[in-house]
């Protein structure tokens, strides 16, 4: 329900790419390149590729708040790449902002705005 108040909020889509130094070890299962997109909340794999449970727990906790616009100062803004969780494999993961999407509180929650 709208008062004519905007209620609307803009998050960047993501991408998630796997990255390694040429013949550094690879333990995870991917091949750099590899990668999923966020979407608002829903994640996207191509086709037939797949990405380990234990490399995207690595970089999960991240992904909302690397969503929101942040200060140009904040190391969440400037920094971008995330170790594999595993100590003897080589990959990063590189988070890269995409795009700008724009969403309608009322659709993402039944939680009214305040005052609404």
């Amino acid at each position: 329900m709208s008062d004519g108040k905007d209620e609307t909020f803009e998050l960047f889509d993501l991408k998630v790419e796997v990255t390694a130094p040429e013949g550094g070890p690879i333990y995870c299962g991917a091949k750099p390149g590899d990668h999923f997109e966020l979407r608002g909340e829903m994640l996207f794999l191509p086709e037939g590729q797949g990405f380990s449970i234990y490399s995207l727990a690595s970089v999960l906790p991240l992904l909302a708040a690397k969503q929101r616009p942040t200060h140009q100062n904040d190391w969440m803004t400037t920094d971008a790449e995330v170790a594999c969780p595993d100590p003897n494999c080589s990959t990063r993961l590189r988070i890269t902002r995409t795009g700008l999407r724009r969403f309608n509180h009322a659709d993402t929650t039944a939680v009214p705005l305040p005052g609404a």
